[in-house]
């Protein structure tokens, strides 16, 4: 009852405030005005950002690497999941996510769970989706000071759409693609007089290049925004998702010879085209379904001319399970027939999240200095339960037991798992944890003049996590007094232009992303750390067109390894990233935008231990990434898309015994208006059909690409 109890007080604060609230804001989808501000943006390019600081703050005077892809961007780009957006973005890299969830690798940093929605934590594994989604930012490099734990190597915030008020909406779009893929989304907003009431919904039916995948996923999502007068602004939200698809962990690398792996002679990926579609699962068992209910609330009042309150609140009752049949051992091509091994395992979990957040902000001086001043403060309380249940195929519960060589042909006979819980002494778990977390936080954005800003924060959270092993009662523990700065100084040579100079630092618990690994001995462990040294700079060309640029160096520590002693595990890992970023984003011209982005990044292990020596690379990182996507309006009714992606070779894991080779992506895109309220959109996806290997999950697990394939769509507004 706590997280309710928290929930009402906020509440109960907000609607108790009576003071007059800040200047509205233009929407992009119509004239009508938002009910709550949540930033300006153009086309490609946004300006500002409320969720980088807390604060409603120009892009150009945040002295941090943040990417937005917009809601335009998203569309015309057809981008239809995470992994596809996470591309666009310098320094990010797309895990697989074992073919049940979004995993992502954010400067040399691997996470499934540092994903926001309107800035607050949304860290449960699955896949999300963009019909209710007005931009997303990723905001690099750790920000434990402004959204708490983790978050080493940066972050993803998906901008939700609000209610408008003063608009009646109808918008909607039908797309279907060659694979047999269908999507079909609605966005209605209702004008009632000073409240909104918005609708957002989708159908996805899934399919793609590969044997066996298919599914479907669906969400609803009302928003009711209201005005109390000109004092207070309330939005209330409810979110249903729900997720039903087949599992896919891709193909198995390839031994070609009897020689072992080594990181002087690593594998590649299955290359032979009778196997790239290739699925190696269990039909009707390699499922997963996930479904989710989300209440959100925010508010915002000004106090005073100076002074302003904000309440945010987000519950959710997560529940998701997945089933998967998967290569556990890399395709001997050595004999003949060839030959690989699967493994199997299924994993339930329920989770109740509550997120409670407070904020006060005063803008004002203090003699020739100019202050945003933010005081807040954060509550967190999860409850989760989570289950591994290791699948048998043949008949005791050894671990021989576990695996099955197959024959691999191209309709591989794999037979079906036994799944048997409980205590069986291979690797089976049943943790229960409750997570309860209290953060107060400061940050002062300081103006000295019109050329030089400051700003420097610091953040307190207490993480208090326990957990119980279902199978034997033990109960583990661990508290964490944690204490996380940010400082950064920019300087402007001109109104459009910036300079800045920054540090930041986060911590990672060492219960992991998901809460389910705390034992004895990582109760004893203090968490990952991560440090952060960035300079860079950010220039508006032209109205409408940001170049922008960061060099930096993130080192982690902290990191778990496998001690001297056979089962303990110590402190010694480390690992350095070090890099370069460019962007450019916006409007060339009238007719024409355009969104580049380029990456360098190094990552390797900076400490010898066990698991890797000094100079292993980290896991999917590639060296080089570039993006290019061009829109050019020809007529005032004719359109044409054009883009590019390349990344270098990558390594799969930590072993560095397989390797991803490196590939160029071709995309194409036709526009035309049929009237003034609809558009017809084609989409043509790797136009020179480039066979390629974008991410994997582990050595034998490995994605493969799309072949050239085209997506049609209307887009409709009225």
């Amino acid at each position: 009852m706590r997280r309710f109890s928290v929930f009402a007080i906020l509440a109960a604060t907000t609607f108790g405030i009576a003071p007059a609230y800040a200047e509205e804001a233009e929407a992009e989808s119509g004239d009508g005005r938002e009910i709550i501000v949540t930033g300006r943006k153009d086309g490609y390019l946004t300006v500002d950002t409320t969720t980088g600081t807390k604060t409603n703050t120009p892009i150009l005077d945040v002295p941090q690497a943040i990417s937005v892809v917009t809601e335009q961007q998203i569309r015309d780009q057809a981008i239809r999941s995470m992994s596809d957006l996470v591309r666009l973005v310098p320094g990010v890299s797309a895990g697989q996510g074992e073919g049940h969830r979004d995993q992502i690798t954010l400067r040399g940093n691997n996470s499934t769970a540092d994903f926001f929605v309107d800035g607050l934590r949304d860290d449960v594994q699955y896949y999300r989706s963009f019909y209710n989604i007005d931009r997303v930012e990723v905001h690099k490099g750790p920000n434990a000071m402004i959204f708490g734990r983790g978050g080493g190597g940066g972050l993803v915030n998906r901008v939700s759409k609000g209610a408008l008020v003063g608009e009646n909406l109808i918008a909607g779009s039908v797309s279907a693609d060659s694979f047999g893929a269908y999507y079909i989304s609605a966005d209605v907003n209702a004008d009632l007089g000073r409240s909104g009431l918005r609708l957002n919904t989708f159908f996805e039916k899934l399919n793609n290049h590969r044997d066996a995948f298919e599914g479907d996923r669906y969400a609803i999502n009302p928003v009711f925004g209201t005005e109390i007068g000109e004092k207070v602004k309330l939005q209330f939200g409810y979110e249903y998702v729900r997720d039903d698809r087949v599992v896919d962990r891709g193909i198995p690398a390839a031994q070609l010879t009897a020689t072992a792996a080594s990181i002087t002679n690593p594998l590649r990926p299955l290359a032979d085209p009778a196997f790239r579609d290739t699925f190696l699962g269990v039909r009707g068992i390699s499922n997963t379904e996930f479904e989710a209910h989300v209440l959100r609330f925010r508010g915002e009042a000004e106090l005073a001319d100076s002074l302003t309150f904000s309440t945010q609140m987000l519950y959710g009752d997560y529940d998701k399970a997945y089933s998967n049949v998967f290569a556990a051992a890399p395709a001997l091509l050595t004999v003949n027939p060839a030959t690989t091994a699967v493994e199997a395992y299924r994993d339930p979990t329920k989770r109740q999240s509550f997120v409670g957040q407070a904020n006060l902000e005063w803008r004002g001086s203090t003699g020739p200095l100019e202050h945003i001043l933010l005081i807040g403060a954060e509550y967190t309380d999860q409850d989760t339960y989570n289950e591994r249940i290791n699948g048998f195929f043949g008949p005791g519960l050894t671990s021989a037991d576990r695996r099955r060589a197959i024959t691999l042909t191209a309709n591989p006979a794999i037979p079906t798992p036994r799944f048997v819980s409980g205590p069986t002494g291979n690797s089976n778990r049943a943790v229960e944890s409750q997570l309860s977390q209290f953060s107060l936080y400061v940050q002062d954005q300081i103006s000295i003049g019109r050329h030089v800003d400051i700003i420097g924060g610091l953040r307190y959270d207490r993480f208090d996590l326990k957990a119980t092993n279902r199978f034997t009662t033990a109960r583990f523990a661990r508290v964490d007094d944690l204490w996380s700065p940010r400082v950064g100084l920019v300087v402007k040579p001109m109104e459009t232009a910036s300079i800045y100079v920054s540090y930041s630092k986060s911590f990672l618990p060492q219960s992991g992303d998901q809460f389910v690994n705390l034992d004895l001995t990582s109760a004893a462990l203090e968490p990952e750390a991560f440090d952060n040294y960035e300079i860079g700079a950010k220039w508006e060309v032209r109205p409408g067109l940001t170049v922008t640029a960061a060099l930096y160096q993130l080192d982690r520590s902290n990191t778990r390894a496998a001690g001297p002693v056979a089962g303990t595990v110590v402190l010694t890992g480390e690992q350095r990233t070090k890099g370069f970023e460019f962007g450019l984003t916006g409007r060339v011209t009238d007719n024409w935008q355009v969104a580049i982005g380029y990456a360098n990044t190094k990552a390797e292990i900076t400490s010898t231990t066990s698991a890797a020596p000094v100079g292993r690379k980290v896991a999917q990182v590639p060296r080089h990434q570039l993006s290019l996507w061009n829109r050019f309006d020809v007529t005032p009714k004719l359109g044409i898309g054009a883009g590019l992606y390349h990344q270098s070779r990558q390594f799969a894991t930590i072993s560095n015994a397989v390797v991803l080779p490196a590939f160029t992506r071709l995309d194409a895109a036709l526009f035309y208006k049929l009237t003034e309220k609809v558009e017809v959109q084609l989409n043509v996806e790797n136009l020179t059909d480039e066979r390629y290997f974008p991410n994997a999950h582990n050595d034998h697990n490995i994605s493969t690409g799309a072949p050239l394939n085209a997506r049609l769509t209307v887009n409709m507004k009225f």
